[in-house]
């Protein structure tokens, strides 16, 4: 297993990084430790939970997630082996399913320390290494929005979102920050507090990023490697779909796309030929499909981690397996003439 360095941090974390976004939904506790035990294994030291998982969120389930990883923890005596990462859930609009988390989640000072706390308390032990900010309190584009509008923002501004997460910080609660789903607005807007005045430093921001959304590459890439503030890359295989196995219309059972329909952001008619190119492509070089898709997303230099999920173990054990797959140039140079072909159909 390859390991990067975290930003600036002391920190070194596996190239594969295991997401648990499913447990507590599709997968119980015993599957979780199954998982997190083969993960640790194989050199996997990275976990990352966020405390409205699992997914879909629910209020019957929130916070199942990091209990099952608390769990495996205490049951292990694994803390000092692993760097754990999770999130503080961000602003939620209407519908978005996370109205239920502290009555309307904000990024206050108040609500993240409560969130931090609470996250603690689950997780059974007594700091996060990389506390990371879910989403931004302002409108923006993320989770597939683009064309940006302007409006009256009555958000919380990010200066007091820093200062709360600083006082994590010197607390000894939490050791490093992060951001996800944000922009290089955002991500510059965090910098540049952070070198005015004396407060903690962005580790790095977990965006999606797969071979069908690579939009992270036109302005996110840049920002990431000169600024020391590398990508945690989540769905790298498309919520599954890179994978190939719900081409034809296929409805897999138990697999997410077939239990939840809130799932459609990698299914439109463009990814789906997009989808077929790339199975197609990976079978001509002798290639899994999903693998292909991950060690494409392995190779990148402005990646830190890819975050892999997995519902069964075979999934889990080919996912990891990934790390070991070398991309041919010739087999990259035909990955960017699908892309050329199908640019980002699933933003």
């Amino acid at each position: 297993m390859e390991y990067r360095q975290l930003g600036t941090t002391d920190l070194k974390v596996s190239l594969i990084c295991l997401g648990t976004m499913t447990w507590g939904e599709q997968n119980t506790e015993a599957d979780a430790f199954a998982q997190l035990d083969y993960a640790l294994e194989q050199g996997v030291n990275f976990i990352d939970c966020a405390e409205m998982y699992p997914v879909p969120p629910r209020p019957e389930t929130q916070g199942r997630t990091e209990e099952y990883v608390g769990n495996w923890l205490a049951a292990r005596g694994t803390r000092d082996r692993v760097v754990l990462a999770t999130k503080v859930t961000g602003r939620g609009e209407a519908n978005s399913g996370v109205g239920h988390i502290r009555g309307g989640p904000r990024l206050d000072r108040a609500q993240i320390l409560q969130a931090c706390d609470d996250s603690l308390q689950r997780l059974r032990t007594d700091h996060i290494d990389l506390y990371q900010v879910h989403w931004p309190e302002r409108q923006a584009n993320f989770f597939g929005r683009l064309g940006y509008q302007h409006g009256d923002d009555d958000g919380i501004a990010i200066a007091e979102t820093l200062d709360a997460l600083s006082e994590l910080v010197k607390a000894g609660k939490v050791r490093h920050i992060g951001l996800s789903n944000e922009t290089p607005w955002g991500m510059h807007r965090y910098l540049r507090l952070a070198a005015h005045g004396n407060r903690p430093r962005i580790a790095s921001i977990q965006n999606p990023y797969n071979l069908l959304n690579r939009t992270f590459e036109v302005g996110g890439a840049e920002m990431a490697i000169r600024e020391h503030c590398g990508l945690l890359a989540y769905s790298p295989l498309a919520f599954g779909v890179l994978s190939g196995k719900y081409l034809g219309g296929n409805k897999p059972a138990g697999a997410r796309l077939t239990l939840f329909e809130r799932f459609q952001r990698y299914t439109g008619e463009r990814a789906a030929q997009a989808t077929e190119a790339y199975v197609a492509l990976a079978r001509e070089f002798g290639l899994d499909p999903a693998q292909m898709a991950l060690a494409f997303i392995n190779r990148q230099p402005f990646v830190t981690a890819n975050i892999i999920g997995a519902t069964t173990m075979a999934q889990l054990r080919s996912n990891i397996a990934s790390a070991d797959i070398e991309l041919s140039d010739d087999q990259l140079a035909a990955i960017e003439s699908v892309h050329a072909a199908n640019p980002n159909p699933a933003p």
